[in-house]
């Protein structure tokens, strides 16, 4: 097992990253405090791990919340049905919710936590890669708007996040795919060796082998941990773990939640962002060709956007994009693999070209 630490003064936790971690009682007890424990997992995930994880609690287990899967039930109407569970329950302040699941229930989990009789414990078991290397870290809470992915939140830290290797195997394969994406992110933003680690190694990484797989969470979970603790709210470098994301938030919110996996979307805006940095003059035209064929030929992931999303729709969906200022786009973007930066004045005619590029994207 590796410990990575998230340093944020009295709210500092740990991240537990290895295999067979979730019999481990001793890892999450520690957190709980002295009140009863809610689960709250999903109906893919609860037959699989719910019960070998409430048994670790012993007589501190209260209930369990299932939710049903994707990215569709990330909405204010779970959140108050999680409230109506609670409340029932007679569920007090040091109550501690358990996020078992991936990226949607644990942004819906901490969100809850966050807003339950004003904030109550709440701990994270990622049980998918992407959420593993990106949203169970760093206290991102909150649920998805018609208009708009993830603009109800809030920043809410977990009290620790227990990362098993191991249930990454009960993974199907394009959730794996979808996980990497994130993964390779961290790689483009500001580790050029890592990028080409991850290259070398992708054979080894999609077969989740525990050696590849578990140094490849713990430079992720590094790496983030890092950026947290110099700006939890992202009022400045955060901003930069959101590459691909601009693009990718609108090509979610397009085409409707669950239509695509959070990965392939990020996979989809980093290559457009690299696209629209190599037209900016930031990135050689090789460079965005090595992005784009590692993501599509080394791991498998969709690089090219639907076709049927227009210039128009891009351009009002991103528009809502939190990152925006004053009404103006702001995009993560790259000035060589290994070094992304954030930039606010993006003409018009080379952003439309990006969006209306399809097939030859970077290329």
């Amino acid at each position: 097992m590796q410990t990575v630490t998230v340093d944020l003064d009295d709210r500092s936790y740990p991240i537990f990253i290895g295999a067979n971690l979730l019999e481990n009682a001793d890892l999450l007890l520690p957190h709980i405090g002295s009140g009863r424990v809610v689960v709250v997992t999903n109906e893919i995930v609860a037959p699989i791990y719910l019960e070998r994880v409430q048994l670790q609690f012993g007589r501190q287990f209260g209930s369990s919340i299932v939710l049903p899967d994707g990215e569709a039930t990330k909405n204010l109407d779970t959140i108050g049905q999680i409230y109506d569970h609670l409340l029932l329950g007679k569920y007090d302040r040091k109550t501690t919710l358990v996020a078992l699941g991936g990226g949607v229930v644990g942004d819906i989990t901490g969100f809850a936590a966050a807003t339950f009789q004003r904030g109550v414990n709440f701990l994270q078991i990622p049980t998918t890669l992407l959420a593993q290397v990106d949203s169970s870290v760093g206290g991102k809470t909150g649920v998805n708007h018609a208009l708009g992915k993830n603009m109800i939140g809030s920043f809410y830290q977990p009290k620790c996040v227990v990362a098993d290797t191991e249930v990454l195997r009960s993974l199907p394969e394009r959730e794996v795919r979808a996980g990497l994406a994130e993964v390779l992110k961290y790689g483009l933003i500001n580790n050029p060796e890592f990028f080409a680690w991850l290259a070398h190694n992708s054979t080894e990484l999609l077969e989740l082998d525990n050696a590849c797989i578990s140094e490849a969470i713990k430079i992720c979970c590094e790496a983030k941990a890092n950026i947290v603790a110099q700006d939890e709210k992202e009022s400045g470098i955060r901003a930069l773990l959101n590459l691909g994301h601009t693009f990718g938030h609108a090509i979610e919110t397009a085409s409707g939640y669950g239509v695509w996996l959070h990965g392939e979307t990020v996979a989809m805006g980093m290559v457009m962002a690299a696209d629209l940095s190599k037209r900016l003059g930031w990135l050689n035209s090789a460079e965005a060709v090595q992005i784009r064929e590692v993501l599509e030929k080394n791991f498998g992931m969709p690089v090219e956007p639907p076709a049927d999303i227009t210039v128009a729709q891009y351009l009002d969906l991103m528009s809502s994009d939190k990152k925006s200022e004053l009404g103006k786009l702001r995009f993560i973007l790259l000035k060589a693999i290994g070094e992304a930066a954030i930039e606010g004045d993006v003409e018009n005619a080379m952003l439309e070209s990006t969006l209306t590029a399809g097939s030859k994207l970077c290329l």
